[in-house]
């Protein structure tokens, strides 16, 4: 049988019409064969044409199945790239073709769930600590009591006040009883010698609480049975006036009749005042109050109304 209607797979030669192995290939090596010239072979149309032989079934226990490598299919676009890098260098200076973008994947944001306001408030209020039951009153009471106790300091010891101190204290607060008594004693003096001239007269004398501007007492009470009689002189002149105060039984009718009308010659006035009637003539006035007589005499020219504030503050 020729080569060329044998086939050899894996070390067995088999033939190529039927596939019935023919035995193992020959160790030895083939000699290579001389080229012979082509022939042609005629073929008869019959054998061409002839009728299908039965098919036969291969042994599959002599025959081994090789693993084919498997290729790997190119992009056509990645297989020029391949050829590109392969035959010619890209030159640094091209910046036409950015790099291939990378792919970002989309980030899904979701909305996280919120509670409603009345259920936080409702978690708020039952996270809080119970508020503890109201202490007595006694209790809050008695335990101030011994906070303030346990905090108060111990009184500090007195020393005891060496004799020169204590001495020098008595005596300055003597003397400053003693510069008090004489600071009431010089305002109320005139009040005072009024009460002493009038004890010594046996009348109801008074000091006046209004004393015209400018005028003051002059020299001490001067007062004899039944009379009392205070000297004002002015601080920036010889003005004075003298008030004295007598026993009297006139009324006012009498008082105009007996005192008031021969010193003035009729030439008087009269004004009331607080139940009083005062008579003023020149610089003098007079007038009479539960059975005392009034009267101002001086060259101090007094008005009608420091006359009429003199009589009602007696």
């Amino acid at each position: 049988m020729s080569q060329q209607n044998t086939i050899s797979i894996n070390g067995m030669r088999y033939d190529a019409h039927t596939g019935l192995p023919l035995g193992p290939l020959e160790s030895s090596k083939p000699v290579p064969a001389v080229a012979k010239p082509a022939r042609t072979v005629s073929v008869h149309a019959k054998g061409v044409h002839r009728t299908q032989q039965r098919s036969t079934t291969l042994s599959r226990q002599f025959v081994k199945k090789t693993a084919a490598p498997v290729k790997k299919p190119v992009h056509a676009g990645a297989a020029m790239d391949m050829k590109r890098h392969t035959t010619v260098a890209r030159s640094p200076h091209i910046s036409k073709f950015a790099p291939r973008p990378q792919a970002v994947k989309p980030v899904a944001t979701d909305v996280a769930p919120v509670p409603h306001r009345t259920v936080v408030k409702a978690h708020q209020t039952l996270a809080r600590p119970a508020k503890p039951a109201p202490r007595p009153a006694h209790e809050i009471k008695r335990t101030a009591i011994h906070d303030a106790m346990q905090k108060a300091a111990p009184a500090p010891a007195q020393r005891k006040a060496r004799p020169h101190r204590r001495v020098l204290n008595v005596a300055s607060a003597s003397l400053a009883v003693l510069l008090l008594a004489g600071y009431f004693t010089y305002v109320n003096m005139p009040g005072l010698s009024v009460r002493i001239a009038a004890a010594q007269a046996g009348i109801d004398a008074s000091y006046p609480d209004y004393r015209p501007v400018g005028y003051r007492l002059n020299g001490p009470v001067a007062y004899k049975e039944g009379q009392v009689v205070m000297q004002f002189a002015s601080n920036s002149g010889p003005q004075q006036f003298a008030l004295a105060q007598s026993k009297s039984g006139w009324d006012s009718s009498a008082l105009l009749e007996n005192y008031v009308d021969p010193k003035s010659d009729g030439r008087y006035a009269t004004y009331s005042d607080a139940g009083l009637t005062v008579y003023t003539y020149g610089s003098n006035a007079a007038w009479v109050n539960g059975g005392i007589l009034y009267t101002v005499e001086g060259n101090a020219a007094l008005s009608n109304d420091q006359v009429r504030r003199i009589a009602t503050s007696l």
